[in-house]
């Protein structure tokens, strides 16, 4: 890793009327984080950008220099100090984790807000049905590209494809009810269906077929792949779907 001590660097980026640059900003903050004294330039018309750019023969904003040698744009940047450089094309399970534990904090909340205490009976189905309809918004936001990824692995929409369509809308529907705790026998079976057909698709799809494929559990355009992150989502549906109606009864 490169060290600061005592060290300035330059930087160029873009500050128009029209267009902040966050680059040119995240690369500001960055190296005054690591120490560095910074000699911010800003390129404030498109005039001065293009002509900067000519000069330098570059094809992008900001670019540091640090002395006399040029790094380059902020991923250069994080390079050249050692560190990770975020590529959205890496395989990660942070959106699924993110979402998760969002839903055990609202649960926890909910429950405290209903039950004025964080440990309850009910405090699980809250984080549960929370959980289903975060799931279920991701998929809603682009239900065109979650149905493409989906038909990848999932048996009935390889059968009938209207059901890629339909299951992002079944999913946050069954997670509303069952966070309301209305319409359980509604909400139950729909759980139990969608649960039981993703659990055997992933299954068949990662443990016997072998394939390597991206899950559209939260969205279709993420890169969490598809294993047992997929099917836990799908057993705790089918869970869920067993456990309501039985909780009802009692």
């Amino acid at each position: 890793m490169t060290s600061s001590t005592h060290q300035s660097a330059r930087v160029y980026r873009m500050k128009t009327a029209e267009h902040m640059c966050p680059f040119g900003l995240k690369t500001v903050d960055l190296l005054k984080r690591k120490g560095y004294e910074v000699d911010d330039h800003t390129l404030t018309s498109r005039d001065e950008i293009d002509a900067f750019k000519a000069q330098e023969n570059v094809d992008t904003t900001p670019q540091v220099y640090i002395g006399e040698k040029r790094i380059g744009g902020y991923e250069e940047l994080r390079q050249h100090l050692g560190m990770s450089v975020p590529n959205a094309k890496d395989i990660t399970y942070r959106p699924v984790v993110a979402i998760f534990v969002t839903a055990l904090l609202i649960g926890l909340a909910v429950s405290w807000a209903a039950h004025g205490a964080l440990l309850t009976a009910r405090m699980p189905e809250y984080a549960v049905a929370t959980a289903m309809v975060l799931l279920g918004l991701q998929k809603l936001q682009d239900v065109e590209s979650f149905s493409t990824m989906f038909l990848n692995y999932d048996l009935l929409a390889q059968r009938h494809v209207p059901y890629g369509y339909v299951y992002p809308y079944a999913e946050t529907l069954s997670g509303l009810l069952m966070l309301a705790g209305a319409l359980i026998w509604v909400a139950a079976p729909l759980a139990l269906f969608v649960g039981t057909v993703g659990a055997v698709s992933v299954f068949k799809a990662v443990y016997i077929d072998k394939r390597e494929l991206k899950c559209a559990c939260v969205g279709g355009n993420s890169n969490v792949p598809l294993g047992f992150v997929s099917l836990t989502e799908n057993l705790v549906m089918i869970a869920m779907g067993l456990w309501m109606p039985l909780r009802m009864l009692m």
